[in-house]
């Protein structure tokens, strides 16, 4: 039960509707409930009908409004807070990684060196023998004990007669077998794509296997995919991962058309019980069909949001833009060297416009500070041309966002989405090997955002690291690296600000603010039911709370007390 002492001061109880609500409705008490709604931060009890929040007050109050009929649902002394809100991810390109060999580090995979590599997909192989091709997602060149991107040999040691294919954890970087190679039609005369690369062997001119951001689409052409059938059953398995997370709405971040499609045939079907929203990537050069059409209501729990851009790769890859040179360059590639664009100035300010001139919400990758330069630059006069629209263009990972453009972003109401479990995955070799301590110690600033009031919230962009909303807080809160270093503690954000930004603030970067994102009358009843409270529990033991339960619209999607049978 909340003490007395936590209540005291708290506003009259609010409702929804009068009392006597009657059969139907539910209360949640004897938890200690974080409503992140700053008329009422705390309560003792939720009562819920039809999906709905009724009314939040004292547990005297809401038992009266709910009803004489009401449920009564004990959640034994458990904090119950906002169901979390994914606001940058690839659900779709999830439910693929699930396909695939799983050959990511420590703490999400087994893979620590090349041969252990090796070793998952040949088991992978012998599971799979009828694959045409052996696949795997999530190897990290940074936490390899090689310190490389494995090679064609390499993979040429798992198999010569299938294609071998192998994505990274960035999904900035693909590494093919020679096979495979054979199969994209890449030799030494193949030229590099427009923003992307072709990495070579010594001699300069053979392919060693490793593909760079736009040399992907190459792959993409003419990789196996999965059947529509193997394609739904991988968005309903990921479907109930998202929910273990106390995810309630996920996004697809990158769809592409057949993405697209196969999330409407499941949303038709009934098939989802989270909210899921599209964002299409649009490649350099394309331009917005005259059909495409996004929506800020739900059909079936299905929407397209909006439109998504990548200006630049990876910082720990080591292909993000940047102004500064990377501290050590990739192989390949001269001292001074400081990554490359994706999209032209051209491209972008096209796209841009012609988003705003039709309410079109765009959200564009940037993670260095050359990339952010040239979206703010880009958008300035579009936002200056189009000055009551309320567009809420988002910044996603904005890793290496300087203090001046964090100024501009908040004076165009542009939202940083910041990928703030870098510190944790890669902020020692952000320090030691990509931007050096200063620049390493303002990634995914966070207190300095908020200094400027801005809105901004946070990811974990799964798959490239997994959909754990919990590390995610711990991380933006202690900003703690594998190797035990707090980098930039000045940059911690507060335990609520952290929460803050993956519900509220969450909720309103998909103009879902009235909807979501905090335990207020009149709300969805999307909550996540945790093992401790995130806004007292010591810091540094935050990534210990577990998920007890997911509830959407009040109904229980997710359990660890009963089997994931949803």
């Amino acid at each position: 039960m909340v003490a007395g002492a936590l209540l005291a001061g708290c506003a009259a109880p609010q409702a929804l509707s009068g009392e006597g609500a009657g059969e139907g409705a539910t209360v949640f008490l004897n938890a200690r409930i974080i409503t992140v709604d700053e008329t009422r931060p705390e309560a003792e009890a939720v009562a819920v009908k039809d999906g709905r929040i009724l009314a939040v007050g004292t547990r005297e109050e809401v038992t009266r409004m709910a009803g004489a009929g009401a449920a009564l649902r004990d959640l034994g002394g458990a904090t119950l807070a906002p169901g979390f809100i994914d606001t940058h991810g690839h659900f779709a390109l999830m439910a693929q990684a699930a396909g695939m060999a799983n050959i990511q580090p420590p703490p999400a995979g087994p893979v620590r060196t090349i041969p252990e590599l090796q070793a998952e997909l040949e088991i992978w192989s012998g599971r799979h023998p009828d694959a045409a091709w052996i696949t795997g997602w999530g190897y990290d060149d940074s936490l390899l004990a090689e310190q490389r991107h494995p090679t064609r040999q390499d993979l040429d040691a798992v198999s010569t007669e299938k294609p071998v294919m192998l994505m990274h954890t960035s999904a900035h970087f693909a590494v093919c077998n020679t096979r495979c190679l054979e199969i994209l039609g890449l030799t030494a005369e193949t030229p590099d794509p427009s923003g992307g690369v072709i990495r070579r062997e010594p001699d300069g001119r053979t392919p060693n296997g490793v593909l760079e951001e736009s040399a992907l689409y190459l792959l993409y052409q003419h990789l196996s995919q999965p059947g529509e059938s193997q394609r739904i059953a991988g968005i309903l398995e990921t479907q109930t991962l998202y929910a273990r997370y106390g995810i309630t709405t996920v996004q697809e971040g990158a769809a592409r058309p057949q993405n697209i499609q196969d999330l409407k045939k499941v949303a038709g079907q009934g098939g989802l019980y989270l909210d899921v929203v599209a964002y299409q990537l649009f490649p350099d050069g394309a331009m917005i069909a005259e059909d495409f059409t996004v929506s800020k209501t739900y059909e079936n729990r299905f929407r397209v949001g909006g439109i998504k851009l990548l200006l630049d790769g990876s910082l720990q890859g080591k292909t993000g833009w940047i102004t500064k040179p990377y501290v050590s360059p990739p192989a390949g590639q001269a001292e001074g060297y400081s990554g490359y664009r994706i999209h032209t100035d051209e491209s972008v300010a096209a796209l841009f416009e012609a988003a705003y001139s039709r309410d079109i919400q765009i959200i564009a990758h940037a993670n260095g500070d050359r990339a952010i330069d040239q979206y703010l630059d880009m958008i300035a006069p579009v936002i200056a041309a189009h000055p009551e629209q309320d567009a809420r263009p988002v910044i996603i990972h904005a890793q290496a966002a300087r203090q001046d453009q964090l100024e501009e972003m908040a004076a165009g109401n542009i939202i940083p989405s910041f990928f703030a479990a870098h510190p944790f995955y890669w902020g020692d070799w952000h320090r030691d090997a990509v931007l050096g301590p200063e620049r390493a110690a303002f990634i995914s600033p966070l207190a300095a955002a908020k200094a400027l009031g801005i809105p901004y919230t946070v990811h974990n962009d799964p798959p490239v690291v997994p959909p754990d909303v919990i590390r995610l807080l711990w991380v933006a809160v202690n900003r703690e690296t594998r190797s035990g270093e707090i980098l930039g503690p000045d940059q911690r954000a507060g335990p609520m600000d952290a929460l803050r930004a993956v519900t509220l603030n969450a909720a309103r970067q998909y103009f879902e603010e009235d909807e979501k994102g905090s335990i207020t009358p009149g709300k969805k009843a999307d909550f996540v039911v945790l093992s401790d409270n995130p806004l007292t529990i010591d810091p540094a033991s935050m990534r210990d709370i577990r998920i007890l339960e997911t509830i959407k619209e009040g109904v229980t999607i997710y359990s660890a007390e009963l089997p994931e049978d949803k």
